[in-house]
């Protein structure tokens, strides 16, 4: 299916909403954004008459059903501090958002990231994202394990799509209808498997916003780093 939107949407996507780490020996630190910068940002789309929503939320959006000024918010890997710093910020101005989450590494850190130096984080535990749903967010999948699809052979990268949903579904109770490519890397192939695994939307690290005539299983983001300043973002 591709987009019929008529003005172009933007779909933020954020990392971790805590403090970068000291400089020296941690890289990717742009991909921390504060939580009082976060807290300004959500502060400055509701004054703009900007309305944040999750990837289901956006959906009669992005089909052209809908019209208005939203703004698609998601976040990558599901750490515990966008659940501590994030969460309460989206409730009180009435946003809703998706995280993405990694179904086999609920409750454990960022391992995926070990090897490059990346300090190591906690991420959402089952009844932590059952309590990111409660307060009326969206839980999306990013695999079981956050592999690279390109690494893996068919049958593994199908496994892993495929964990990846049912896996928070059993935790969530409720139909994960929505997926993220880690690392932003994929294939023809990999577009195809989640069509075939229902998802209605897939996200990409393509920056852009999203205009009409996208594939709603290629859709690009625009990622707010470390270094977005307010009149940037």
């Amino acid at each position: 299916m591709l987009t019929q939107n008529r003005q172009p949407i933007p779909i933020l996507v954020y990392h971790q909403i805590a403090e970068a780490p000291p400089k020296g020996g941690s890289p990717f630190r742009g991909l921390y954004v504060s939580p009082a910068a976060f807290a300004r940002q959500m502060a400055w789309l509701k004054l703009l008459g900007y309305t944040g929503l999750s990837m289901s939320a956006l959906q009669p959006y992005l089909q052209g059903e809908r019209s208005g000024k939203v703004v698609g918010i998601t976040f990558d890997d599901g750490y515990q501090n966008n659940l501590v710093n994030a969460l309460p910020v989206l409730v009180r101005h009435g946003f809703s958002s998706t995280c993405y989450a990694v179904s086999g590494l609920l409750g454990k850190t960022n391992i995926w990231d070990e090897g490059i130096g990346i300090p190591q984080t906690p991420l959402m535990d089952e009844g932590e994202i059952r309590q990111w749903v409660a307060g009326g967010q969206e839980i999306g999948s990013h695999t079981r394990s956050h592999v690279n699809l390109l690494k893996i052979d068919e049958p593994g990268c199908r496994e892993e799509m495929v964990l990846g949903k049912t896996g928070l579904e059993a935790v969530t109770g409720r139909p994960v209808a929505h997926f993220c490519y880690p690392y932003g890397h994929y294939e023809a192939r990999h577009v195809d498997v989640a069509r075939e695994l229902g998802f209605a939307t897939a996200t990409t690290t393509q920056r852009s916003r999203c205009h009409a005539g996208m594939d709603m299983l290629q859709l690009p983001r625009v990622p707010v780093l470390r270094s977005t300043t307010l009149p940037v973002f």
